[in-house]
C-alpha cells in the first residue's frame, strides 16, 4: 500500500541502516610513475604529514621530490605488488579484514549495519564511501581508523578527511570516531598471540624483539601528539602480557623522512648496533600497523634486514601484522561493538 503520508514524487527513503566505515592509510593505483606521483602527492602535500608552509614546502616537492621519488617508490611498490589481484597488499589485506569483520558483525546485528571501508589518500576515498553509505540509508556513520595508536599524521587525518566529506552531505548522519586501542587487553591478547605463534615457528629463540612502530618528528611529542608514549604502553603491556622481562624487548621507530630529528632508537640503525653488540638472532614486529604494507613488507624485510645483516646478523625474523588474523579480526569487532553502544542493538 502507498504511503499517503507523502506526496507521490518524494524520494525514496531507505530503511535506517549503522554504517561503519574502516579508514587505512592510502595506496597507489598501480606501481608507473603517474600512478606513483599521483598518491605521494596526495599524501605529502597533507599538511598533517608535513607541516612545513605551504610556500616553502610545495616548490621543493613539486619540483624536486616528485619528479624523483615516484620512480624509488614504485620500484619498491613492484617488490611486493600483488600481481594476481593487480594491487598493494595493502588494499587486498584491508579489504579482507572489511569482510570477515562484515560477516561478524552481520552475526551480531543482521541488516541493521553495513561495514566497507576507504583510503585517507588514494582510492577508494573517504568521500566516496562517505556517499556509498548515506544513499544506501545510513543515518548513522562509525569511522574506525586502523591505527592502534593516535597520531595526528594518521588517525587525525583520517578523521579529517571523514568530516570533510560529512560537509558535503545535504542530510548528515550522526557520526562517532573509534578511541585509539593502542592499550585495549583484546588488541594486546592479539598482539601477544602472533608472538607466541612466531616464536613457535622458528627453529631457536630469538635474543631480542624489536617492537618497531612508525616514526614521528621529535618536535610533535613536545607540541603534544600523544603517539610516542602510547607506542610505549602497547610495548610495555606487550611484554606484560608475555612475561617477559625488559631485555627482552625493545621499542624502536623506523621510516625517517627528511633532516628533522626524528623519535629514536632508529630501527634500521638500532639493529645493527644490535648485531655488533653480540644480539645475532632478533625478531622484528610493527604494533602500530594494522595490516602489512610498504612500510613492513619493504622496508622492514628488506632494508632493515639487510641493516642487520650487513652488520654481523646471523637471522632475521619478521613477525608479520596481525592482518586478518581471526585474534585480530575478533579484537576490532569487539571495538565496533563498544562504540556502537546505544546506536544497534543485538537482535
Amino acid at each position: 500500500m502507498p504511503d499517503m503520508t507523502k506526496p507521490a514524487n518524494h524520494p525514496v527513503i531507505k530503511p535506517k541502516k549503522v554504517g561503519i566505515l574502516l579508514a587505512n592509510l592510502g595506496t597507489p593505483d598501480a606501481t608507473d610513475y603517474w600512478s606513483m606521483r599521483r598518491y605521494l602527492n596526495e599524501f605529502l602535500s597533507d599538511q598533517r604529514v608535513i607541516d612545513f608552509p605551504k610556500w616553502k614546502w610545495q616548490p621543493l616537492l613539486q619540483l624536486i621530490i616528485l619528479s624523483k621519488r615516484p620512480f624509488t617508490s614504485g620500484e619498491a611498490y613492484r617488490s611486493i605488488w600483488n600481481t594476481e589481484k593487480d594491487e598493494s597488499p595493502l588494499m587486498t589485506i584491508t579489504r579482507d579484514q572489511t569482510e570477515a569483520i562484515s560477516a561478524q558483525l552481520a552475526d551480531q546485528y543482521g541488516d541493521q549495519v553495513m561495514v566497507d571501508f576507504c583510503m585517507r589518500y588514494g582510492n577508494p576515498s573517504t568521500k566516496s564511501k562517505v556517499d556509498a553509505m548515506v544513499k544506501a540509508g545510513c543515518t548513522r556513520i562509525l569511522f574506525v581508523p586502523l591505527y592502534p595508536q593516535y597520531a595526528g599524521a594518521t588517525s587525525a587525518t583520517a578523521n579529517d578527511a571523514f568530516f570533510r566529506a560529512l560537509m558535503e552531505q545535504k542530510w548528515q548522519p550522526a557520526a562517532r570516531t573509534i578511541d585509539p586501542y593502542f592499550d585495549h587487553p583484546a588488541y594486546i591478547d592479539a598482539l601477544a598471540t602472533s608472538v607466541e605463534n612466531g616464536y613457535a615457528k622458528l627453529d631457536h629463540e630469538p635474543d631480542l624483539l624489536v617492537v618497531s612502530y612508525h616514526g614521528m618528528p621529535q618536535r610533535y611529542l613536545r607540541e603534544g601528539d600523544p603517539y610516542h608514549c602510547q607506542c610505549q604502553k602497547t610495548s610495555r603491556l606487550l611484554r606484560e602480557r608475555l612475561g617477559w622481562e625488559q631485555d627482552r624487548i625493545v621499542t624502536t621507530f623506523q621510516s625517517v623522512f627528511g633532516n628533522e630529528e626524528w623519535l629514536r632508537p632508529y630501527t634500521v640503525e638500532h639493529v645493527a648496533e644490535l648485531a655488533k653488540q653480540g644480539k645475532k638472532r632478533i625478531a622484528v614486529i610493527a604494533p602500530a600497523f594494522s595490516a602489512d604494507c610498504i612500510e613492513t613488507l619493504e622496508e622492514i624485510n628488506e632494508e632493515i634486514r639487510e641493516s642487520f645483516e650487513h652488520a654481523g646478523g646471523d637471522v632475521f625474523s619478521y613477525i608479520p601484522c596481525l592482518n586478518d588474523n581471526p585474534e585480530h579480526i575478533d579484537a576490532l569487532c569487539q571495538f565496533i561493538s563498544e562504540n556502537l553502544h546505544g546506536w544497534v542493538e543485538k537482535p
